[in-house]
């Protein structure tokens, strides 16, 4: 009878109490929206990058960039587009004004021209008579113009030879065998798969805290990672090198890396930021780049050195996936060679 009176009181709510209340459930199903936009769309698309390419302008928390950072330069662009027109604008103005300016000129100057017939031959003997002096005044300021531009070429080169190098992204001590070959490996959907959305099989849970909000970040491991990073490690100096946030990669790594496989962690802030990607420019890790080889399921973090990749078919939740158990007698074998291009352009062709 008690049960039966609640559910008599709640089907006699009040026509607004119920407006509002679908109107919360709107609103909460939207920030659901929201928040899986925010921070998976981008990192969700495929190797090919085509999934998403309709909403390109989503980007990821783990593994594309901050939505505000990227919003503040989508702004940038729209002002510097406005600020172009703008001056395109004021310059056709200017270019209209100079035209008016340069027809009155023209009349001026033939009013002038007609005046300057009478005294043109006296001035032509004052020209004569001053040409020698002007002659010798103009070499010589030649002469000092020279030796001044000379004198600034020299200034430039010696301070493009004080210039300091930029400090790689590895130190040389970081390897503790030398001869290895550096293998960078990747992290969203190469080794892991995280979702803000809760997974009943998720791996480890991480909080990560976003705007003053914390948020728990649910995380797969891909199958056979354990195996794989272990194999690696043993072989190769293997980086971490990730585009997702440091507070959200490092936490993952710490759970992921039992073993230790990874000597050095690169996260967002060692990318390059090129044409709305994230690139991992393998020429600032201070190593041979004939001995670099970067593991990556998105071609766009590897455009500046596609000969130096091995691509791997992105991994979201297939836990009958052998891509990285595939890949170690691979490595294996790429780990006693000594050119390491000649090895990955046979796979490619091969692949």
């Amino acid at each position: 009878m008690q049960w039966e009176s609640f559910e008599e009181n709640d089907a006699e709510k009040h026509p607004s109490i119920e407006k509002s209340s679908k109107e919360d459930k709107k609103k909460t199903s939207a920030v659901d929206t929201v928040i899986e936009d925010y921070f998976d769309l981008f990192d969700r698309a495929d190797c090919s990058g085509r999934a998403f390419a309709q909403k390109q302008n989503y980007i990821s928390c783990f593994d594309g960039g901050d939505i505000h950072h990227h919003l503040h330069l989508e702004q940038e662009a729209l002002k510097q587009s406005i600020k172009t027109a703008h001056r395109e604008e004021t310059t056709e103005v200017k270019e209209q004004e100079k035209d008016v300016r340069t027809e009155e000129a023209t009349e001026i100057n033939t009013q002038e021209k007609d005046e300057r017939c009478e005294d043109s031959e006296e001035e032509d003997l004052n020209q004569r008579d001053s040409g020698s002096c002007g002659l010798e005044n103009w070499t010589l300021k030649s002469e000092l113009s020279s030796t001044k531009d000379e004198a600034e070429d020299n200034e430039r080169q010696r301070s493009a030879c004080l210039q300091v190098p930029v400090k790689p992204l590895l130190s040389q001590s970081a390897s503790d065998d030398p001869a290895k070959i550096c293998v960078v490996i990747d992290l969203d959907e190469t080794l892991v798969h995280s979702s803000f959305k809760p997974l009943n099989n998720a791996d480890f849970i991480i909080p990560v805290e976003i705007e003053g909000i914390v948020h728990q970040v649910h995380v797969l491991k891909r199958p056979h990672v354990d195996e794989f990073l272990q194999r690696m490690g043993e072989m190769f100096e293997c980086v971490l090198f990730t585009a997702s946030l440091s507070k959200y990669a490092d936490p993952v790594s710490d759970l992921l890396d039992k073993g230790g496989a990874f000597q050095s962690r690169l996260f967002r802030e060692a990318c390059v930021y090129h044409k709305g990607n994230y690139v991992k420019d393998l020429s600032r890790l201070g190593r041979d780049l004939n001995r670099v080889i970067i593991i990556d399921n998105s071609p766009a973090s590897y455009i500046f050195h596609p000969d130096n990749a091995v691509p791997v078919v992105s991994w979201f939740d297939d836990m009958s996936d052998t891509e990285l158990l595939d890949l170690i007698p691979f490595f294996e074998r790429l780990s006693k060679v000594d050119d390491i291009y000649d090895i990955l352009r046979k796979k490619k062709t091969s692949s």
